[in-house]
């Protein structure tokens, strides 16, 4: 259906880096942090919107895969998919590269629209909605990334 959507380009700052000499696993997070903010403003849940409309938007829950070590300086962008929704949520899907292409991380998170009056779960308005199945019309993978609806366990083996 669609490629991912670039929504942040930056630059590994040095107090990201921690005693290994690599980007702490707390700092792709936070670029992945970023991507929901980014996600909120590409959708219209901007700092004027949710003062005036009391809405916003919440990570419920969220998988991160380390793939790759990230350096001091390092270029990053943080790629968004969409792998679904419906009229409260979105399921998204982000990637953090860095130089040469180097897939870095994945963040698999759910998203829910929050009436912050009462502080539960509440449909997208209107004009979010459609910007939310905007982005699901044009960036929707074809084939789910591997990394996405993976649980967590150590297989055992049976003695």
């Amino acid at each position: 259906m669609g490629e991912a959507k670039v929504i942040i380009n930056d630059q590994v700052p040095k107090d990201w880096i921690d005693y290994n000499g690599h980007m702490n696993d707390a700092e792709y997070v936070r670029a992945f942090s970023w991507g929901v903010d980014r996600f909120m403003k590409l959708v219209g849940i901007t700092d004027d919107f949710r003062e005036n409309n009391h809405y916003t938007v919440f990570t419920m829950e969220n998988h991160v895969c380390y793939l790759a070590e990230m350096k001091l300086g390092e270029p990053f962008e943080v790629h968004l998919q969409m792998l679904d929704y419906d009229e409260k949520r979105a399921h998204v899907f982000y990637e953090l590269y860095g130089e040469n292409g180097k897939r870095a991380a994945t963040s698999e998170q759910m998203l829910m629209g929050i009436d912050q009056t009462s502080g539960r779960p509440a449909p997208f308005p209107d004009e979010i909605f459609a910007k939310v199945k905007d982005l699901a019309d044009n960036h929707t993978p074809d084939e789910k990334p591997k990394e996405a609806g993976r649980v967590i366990g150590i297989r055992s083996k049976k003695k």
